[in-house]
């Protein structure tokens, strides 16, 4: 033991070295979004792999789990499709072919995932070549999961839906008025549904769902049900805590989707809103 710590101290100058140069890099990753991104598309494609593998060995021992749950869903959406076609008697009225094609939707597996920061990422095991976009809301079908931050060939990576920094446009679904859903670094099934005026009456056990005000996610997607009510300390607001409809501990398939018709036009439109408000 003696002979370690002489060691060690031998090479304290080194020691001290490595551990601010750790510190210098993790600052410079953290708080400058383009050395971020540098960092991420460099190391994506090693540490993608890793996990993948990591990945692949554990996914034997869940296999019945996994197995299980996927020939349940197929048979939800079977039943779903049934329902959606016309009857003999029904009235069908045929959509815009533009209205239709809006939005494309993809599937990925979850190769990597954390819950216990402040500041949770996703890592998936698809990228641009298989048509993965920066940007691109992310959801499984309990609800929404994040969106997606940083794209290499192989692998993606997603802003968890657990980060302070991510706000998503929400609604209120029996009342229609929207807000923001905001995760507070707490519990990992609780969030805030945020910017909701104290004169609006909100119940316990309201379904929250994504407003469709922005170009990410279409509008109806399940975010969570509202789970406690209270005037809040901010003067025109409700303090309002939601229940997420997503197990994020359990996360294995998710859904990508990208909005092909609106995305340029609304982020325009939403460029000149802001330049005339300044």
């Amino acid at each position: 033991m003696q002979r370690i710590l002489l060691f060690l101290y031998s090479i304290r100058a080194f020691l001290l070295f490595i551990t601010l140069e750790t510190l210098a890099i993790w600052l410079v990753v953290s708080y400058n979004s383009p050395q971020g991104a540098v960092f991420f598309n460099s190391s994506n494609s090693f540490t993608g792999s890793f996990l993948n593998t990591k990945d692949s060995f554990t996914e034997y021992f869940t296999l019945g789990k996994t197995n299980e749950a996927l020939a349940e869903k197929n048979a939800q959406l079977m039943a779903r499709l049934a329902n959606l076609r016309p009857t003999k008697d029904s009235v069908f009225i045929p959509l815009d072919s533009g209205m239709l094609n809006s939005y494309e939707f993809r599937s990925a597996k979850v190769i990597n995932n954390s819950i216990n920061l402040r500041t949770n990422h996703i890592t998936l095991n698809k990228g641009a070549n298989d048509g993965i976009k920066e940007g691109m809301g992310v959801f499984n079908e309990d609800g929404i999961i994040g969106r997606v931050k940083g794209v290499s060939s192989n692998y993606a990576s997603v802003i968890s839906l657990l980060h302070t920094d991510l706000l998503i446009s929400s609604k209120i679904k029996s009342t229609d008025v929207f807000g923001s859903t905001q995760w507070d670094g707490k519990n990992s099934q609780k969030a805030k549904l945020k910017y909701v005026p104290r004169h609006v009456e909100v119940a316990k056990g309201d379904t929250v769902v994504t407003s469709g005000y922005n170009a990410v996610f279409p509008e109806g997607l399940l975010v969570g049900t509202i789970d406690e009510v209270s005037t809040g300390t901010e003067t025109n607001y409700l303090d309002i805590t939601i229940h997420l409809t997503a197990n994020f501990s359990t996360l294995t398939y998710v859904y990508l989707v990208e909005n092909n018709s609106m995305e340029v036009e609304l982020d325009s439109l939403q460029q000149i809103t802001e330049s005339v408000n300044e």
